[in-house]
């Protein structure tokens, strides 16, 4: 038996035992009192189209039934979707051949480049970016799923987004924003709560809003170690230590993946989890990152690969929840240097053999899907600093020969490719060389991995989404407090000289700009010098009056960030990246790197001794100290935003009070500091001593720097924080 009813843009049917039918086309098949959809437009209920089958029985029946093409199709992601795609943003889309505010379409109707790739590349996975709204996002959803529902084998889209969450552009408490989710702080910030199940609790908030916007994969959690603490994508990990982000890993995997009372743990409030980056990719050598080719060797000078492993091996796979494992897997840019066993070879991760093929899916039995980092397949730039150049290792291969060598290994997606054409072309090379039969047994292989996580999470079924309730849940206020109470959680305090915290309501306070200096930014580009106000009047006010003047304000609050620099290579030199504001030369730094001869250097040693790193917000420690000149004996609150551990020596002297937040917004730093809330979080890093020790240590291991020690006598190590009155708190786990 089942019911039917007609909404706007599709008809939902109710199976009494059994999911709910969503179908634009209102083309479906009755059987043994039964609904189901006929995808393939057969009238014959084919083994893919019943829901009472197990997941890979139904994307094996219908890998089998796909062209070639289409698997490349399932195979490929799309690039970054703003919806709509205006003319002025990086993401710019076509509407029935115009730009969007000349075109007359409505903020949800498909660019003529959705449909394109839709319809001719067969793509099925899409990111999303960015939305207008949530009501825009509800019918954008809808108006994509019912086009590919209308296209052959009738396969629904899954749609996927990186973290969306952050809290540290927000100045709202409660108030999410036109389409706008819960605001949370960054993952390091996370890691501050000392508590799993808070974790899990984020996660399990995130699958619920993702759904409702239609999002069916999330891309991480990032679950790589950050044992170097100059490594750029820091903040957004759970930390160093590898037995607490086991712990953390675990939760988050199941509070996403996991809708409660479904029999195997996949239902319709399940997100696929993407966790990345395997096999770590914290160990940068020198700090450096991968998204640059200047960054693209892991080192692992204390031996430790294998820890970095865990928050896969014994984390990830291996979850307590009935889903069991994380169901994808993105290997990092990396070229895990020496770490070849086997072929002995310095490849990026995704075109090694041993990382994928021996190491993933052999010894660790990995079987769910592994998607490339985003552009790793193109050839690379001229330049060693230019953004995008990232097929390490395989620099004289061509675009096609690298797609067969990645998929080869065991890899399933492609990580920004959109275009089918080097991927026929890769299997093309594969008939040749391993006959017909094998490329197309090897294709299924990775179309049966990708249907099975559109499967489970009940696309096939029902992928429309029903605007009012969608509106209801996104921002919703128990999720809006949740995710506000943990921006206030993870706030740490170091120090409270005199207990000048928590202050009184409405003290006249001094808040002076900040200005950063022209520096490149994350796409290489170069960013114009900013004059920044921290916080706006309006929202100083609801706590303290404004004063422009130091000396007539009661107390002063100084807004900072962690040193800002240009990620170890500047003007075709390697340069130190420093965790210390002024300039920075490197006297004790390695005669001779670890790693190097890559594609555009002759120079095997890519040391900087000697050399000299500077930051862009070097000011920001001119505005402590000056404004501690001026206050005189009256307290000054340092406030700093920490992408990065910093070396606090150069400001602690200067300082009453200090505050550290990992991505949260202006207003739960002002609730902290007039006492709306108490400190309850701990450091998630070390704070070094100073630069020496931070050169000293190897980018593998963890808890191996020198703490700095206040003038209190405390020690900024992990797990340290305060109370208001100056108790040492104590984690957790």
């Amino acid at each position: 038996m089942f019911s039917k009813k007609v909404k706007k843009g599709y008809v939902l049917y109710q199976n009494e035992n059994g999911p709910e039918i969503g179908t634009s086309k209102d083309r479906v098949i009755i059987q043994d009192g039964c609904v189901f959809k006929d995808l393939a437009g057969t009238g014959e209920l084919l083994p893919y189209e019943d829901w009472r089958l197990g997941y890979e029985e139904r994307a094996k029946d219908l890998a089998a039934r796909l062209p070639v093409e289409m698997i490349a199709g399932l195979m490929l992601y799309s690039p970054h979707q703003m919806v709509p795609g205006m003319p002025d943003s990086p993401f710019p889309g076509k509407y029935k051949g115009k730009d969007f505010p000349d075109s007359g379409c409505e903020p949800w109707e498909m660019s003529d480049q959705q449909k394109e790739f839709l319809s001719q590349d067969h793509i099925r996975h899409v990111l999303v970016s960015t939305y207008q709204d949530t009501r825009t996002a509800v019918r954008w959803q809808n108006s994509v799923q019912a086009y590919t529902e209308a296209l052959p084998f009738g396969i629904p889209v899954n749609f996927s987004s990186d973290p969306r969450h952050g809290a540290a552009d927000s100045e709202a408490e409660y108030k999410s924003g036109a389409g706008e989710v819960s605001k949370w702080p960054e993952g390091i910030g996370m890691a501050a709560l000392f508590d799993p199940e808070r974790v899990k609790e984020f996660a399990e908030i995130v699958s619920r809003e993702y759904r409702a916007l239609g999002i069916t994969t999330a891309l991480g959690p990032q679950i790589d170690l950050a044992t170097d603490p100059r490594w750029m994508r820091l903040q957004d990990t759970l930390g160093l230590d590898w037995e607490r982000t086991v712990k953390m890993t675990r939760a988050y995997c199941d509070g996403l993946q996991t809708t409660e009372d479904a029999e195997d743990g996949w239902g319709k409030h399940s997100v696929n989890a993407m966790v990345k980056h395997w096999p770590g990719g914290g160990t940068g050598e020198a700090g450096r990152d991968a998204h640059y080719a200047f960054g693209q060797f892991a080192v692992y000078p204390g031996g430790k690969f294998e820890e970095h492993l865990k928050p896969f091996t014994e984390g990830a796979f291996c979850l307590e929840g009935p889903t069991k494992k994380a169901a994808s897997v993105m290997p990092y840019y990396t070229v895990s240097w020496e770490q070849d066993k086997k072929n002995h070879e310095n490849v990026g991760n995704s075109y090694s053999e041993y990382m994928i093929k021996d190491l993933l899916r052999g010894k660790y039995g990995y079987d769910g899907v592994v998607c490339t980092d985003w552009d790793i397949t193109a050839d690379p730039g001229a330049d060693l600093d230019d953004f995008g150049s990232r097929c390490y290792g395989t620099e004289n291969l061509t675009v096609a020969q690298r797609h067969l060598r990645i998929i080869m290994n065991g890899v399933d997606q492609f990580g920004g490719n959109q275009d089918k054409k080097p991927v026929m072309e890769a299997y093309d090379m594969g008939c040749q060389l391993y006959g017909e039969e094998a490329m197309r047994r090897r294709m299924e292989e990775s179309a049966v991995r990708i249907l099975i996580n559109i499967f489970r999470t009940g696309l096939f079924e029902n992928p429309y989404l029903e605007e009012e309730e969608s509106q209801k849940i996104v921002g919703a206020q128990e999720y809006v407090k949740a995710g506000f109470q943990a921006q206030l959680d993870s706030i740490v305090l170091l120090k409270n000289k005199a207990q000048v915290l928590p202050l009184k309501k409405k003290l006249k306070v001094y808040v002076p700009k900040r200005h950063i200096r022209e520096r490149k930014g994350f796409f290489r580009g170069i960013l114009p010098e900013q004059e920044i106000q921290p916080v706006s009047r309006k929202l100083l006010e609801e706590y303290f009056i404004w004063e422009d003047s130091p000396r007539e304000a009661d107390a002063a609050v100084v807004f900072i960030e962690s040193p800002l620099t240009d990620g170890g290579y500047e003007k075709g030199a390697y340069v130190p990246i420093s965790l210390q504001y002024r300039p920075y030369k490197a006297e004790t730094a390695r005669e001779t790197s670890i790693a190097g001869s890559t594609w555009w250097e002759n120079d095997r040693n890519r040391s900087y001794l000697g050399k000299t790193g500077h930051t862009a917000n070097e000011e920001d420690l001119d505005l402590v100290i000056n404004t501690k000149k001026v206050m005189g004996e009256k307290p000054v609150i340092v406030c700093v935003t920490m992408h990065n551990p910093v070396v606090c020596r150069e400001f602690e002297p200067y300082a009453d009070a200090i505050l550290a937040e990992f991505g949260v917004s202006t207003k739960a730093v002002l609730d902290m500091i007039l006492g709306v809330s108490s400190p309850k979080g701990r450091l998630p890093v070390q704070l070094p001593k100073d630069m020496e020790t931070v050169e000293r240590h190897q980018e593998d291991v963890a808890f191996d720097l020198e703490v700095y020690k206040d003038e209190a006598g405390n020690c900024y190590d992990y797990g340290f924080g305060l109370n208001f009155q100056g108790e040492k708190l104590s984690p957790k786990i």
